[in-house]
């Protein structure tokens, strides 16, 4: 099992800076990708972003240039800056861990934090 608690969000104006983090206990060496997805009032959850062990990552479209997404040496903790902050860039912030076990996948998901971007 793999616990997640981010942290980091809030109240920004549009242009605005934050940073995400995400604090991961547990079974943590098993973990083969962490990312973050967000999920706005009446829409499905997206993926914002998402790093590999080997360090390959991957972005929206919508975040590319604007967000980085990075992690310290032992996997403990995941984070992402989002910088030039748009109004449609609010919603709730979920963390995600990734295993892999032969053909099956295990997500393991994290609580949530608001970030919203006011005009």
């Amino acid at each position: 099992q793999v616990q997640l608690v981010e942290s980091g969000g809030g109240l920004v104006q549009a242009g605005g800076s934050l940073r995400l983090s995400c604090a991961a206990s547990g079974s943590t060496r098993r973990i083969n990708a962490m990312g973050w997805y967000r999920q706005a009032p009446g829409k499905q959850r997206e993926l914002v972003a998402t790093m590999t062990r080997g360090g390959t990552t991957d972005y929206a479209d919508s975040v590319k240039g604007r967000f980085t997404i990075s992690r310290d040496n032992a996997w403990n903790t995941v984070y992402l800056r989002m910088n030039s902050l748009k109004p449609e860039d609010t919603a709730v912030y979920y963390c995600n861990a990734r295993r892999y076990s032969g053909r099956s996948q295990y997500d393991f998901w994290g609580q949530g934090t608001q970030v919203t971007v006011s005009s």
